[in-house]
């Protein structure tokens, strides 16, 4: 009786979703909360879920709202920062049981990249809908690409139910060169490349970028009501570290720091929303880095006093900027400013060897614009919005 209940509570729930839709046609909603036109796809078969704490439906998680109206979940593949998104960048993600539903977790970060033959066994259909920030270094896309590669090679199907980009009215920023390509930048596109999840899918597919230029068999659900000039603000954080829309809207430009000697704030309550080096004692604003679980458990400079610059105090609308890089890089002086990372966040060598030379940003976005109009008009073969 409890069971029955509770599918009847999730059936008006899922219904009052398309119900409200003509009642208020510009309401916005993300794929999953499409129940209607994914559901009868579900029916009878096996399914995989690539997920984490952004997949949800309102306030529930997909996986939860999936199970109770009786899909066939087999197994939940996790990425970078785990299934319930409290694992620090960079620390690796392990395989398990989770124990609110007792499904088993396949880490894809670490050696485990992409899914095998084995983790894919028994498997019909493969979700993926996880919340992306529109970065190429973000790496939740790189783990869809080789998701989509692994569904290809084994004959799954692969469903994409797609958000929005909090990042999505922005193309900008140096396109990566083949030989940069790595786990923080597989595609030849921009750092701000202007697409959803569903969008990118569809040219990794088209452009093919898959191993041996094979092809997912891939369905998306767009985002009902949504264009990408719409400032979208995310209702969960999508990573430990960035916790608001204030660094969201900061990541693009000063993740490239993460490439130098320069603290973003990793190990504070406020990561990428200010930057800072110990010798900057001349710059009034300061804070002290220290182990903080599940967002930095060893940041840099921890315990050490940084100063530097806040931007809750700037007015920065969003888009990608060079301004603070190459003003830090004026400031601290040192040739050990850039670090061997560097090159892999920027996706060239080019960038870095500019700065040195004392080249405007002005000048070197010059020189990446013949790039970023060719992948302008490819990304228009993919657009699913406006």
């Amino acid at each position: 009786m409890n069971r029955l209940i509770l599918f009847i509570s999730f059936y008006l729930f899922f219904s009052s979703c398309s119900i409200s839709q003509p009642e208020d046609p510009q309401l916005l909603l993300t794929g999953a909360e499409q129940t209607n036109e994914y559901l009868p796809m579900l029916k009878g078969k096996k399914i995989g879920m690539v997920v984490n704490h952004t997949s949800v439906i309102g306030k529930t998680h997909l996986v939860d709202s999936l199970l109770s109206l009786d899909i066939r979940i087999q197994k939940v593949f996790a990425p970078e920062h785990g299934f319930r998104g409290d694992a620090d960048a960079g620390e690796k993600v392990k395989d398990g049981i989770d124990i609110a539903t007792q499904l088993p977790i396949i880490s894809l970060y670490g050696n485990n990249k992409k899914p095998s033959v084995e983790q894919l066994q028994g498997i019909d259909l493969v979700i993926f809908d996880i919340q992306d920030v529109g970065t190429r270094f973000y790496t939740y896309i790189s783990t869809m690409h080789y998701v989509m590669e692994a569904c290809a090679e084994n004959d799954i199907k692969m469903l994409i139910l797609d958000r929005p980009n909090p990042n999505g009215m922005y193309v900008d920023g140096p396109v990566l060169k083949p030989e940069f390509q790595s786990f923080v930048g597989l595609h030849p596109i921009p750092i701000l490349h202007g697409l959803t999840v569903g969008e990118l899918a569809q040219m990794i597919n088209g452009e093919g970028w898959l191993n041996n230029s094979i092809k997912c068999d891939l369905k998306v659900i767009p985002v009902k009501n949504y264009s990408h000039d719409e400032d979208y603000s995310l209702p969960v954080k999508p990573s430990p570290n960035l916790p608001n829309g204030l660094s969201v809207k900061m990541y693009p430009s000063l993740c490239l720091f993460e490439g130098t000697v320069i603290s973003v704030g990793r190990g504070t309550y406020k990561p990428f929303q200010q930057i800072g080096h110990p010798q900057f004692t001349d710059m009034a604003h300061q804070f002290t880095p220290k182990s903080i679980d599940g967002m930095s458990k060893y940041p840099p400079y921890e315990g050490q006093t940084c100063y530097g610059i806040s931007f809750e105090d700037t007015d920065f609308e969003g888009g990608f900027t060079l301004k603070y890089i190459i003003d830090f890089y004026k400031k601290y002086g040192g040739e050990d400013y850039f670090n061997n990372f560097f090159d892999k966040l920027a996706g060239t060598d080019q960038l870095k060897q500019q700065i040195k030379k004392g080249i405007s940003e002005e000048e070197i976005r010059k020189s990446w614009a013949p790039d970023l109009e060719q992948y302008r008009k490819m990304r228009e073969k993919y657009l699913l919005y406006e």
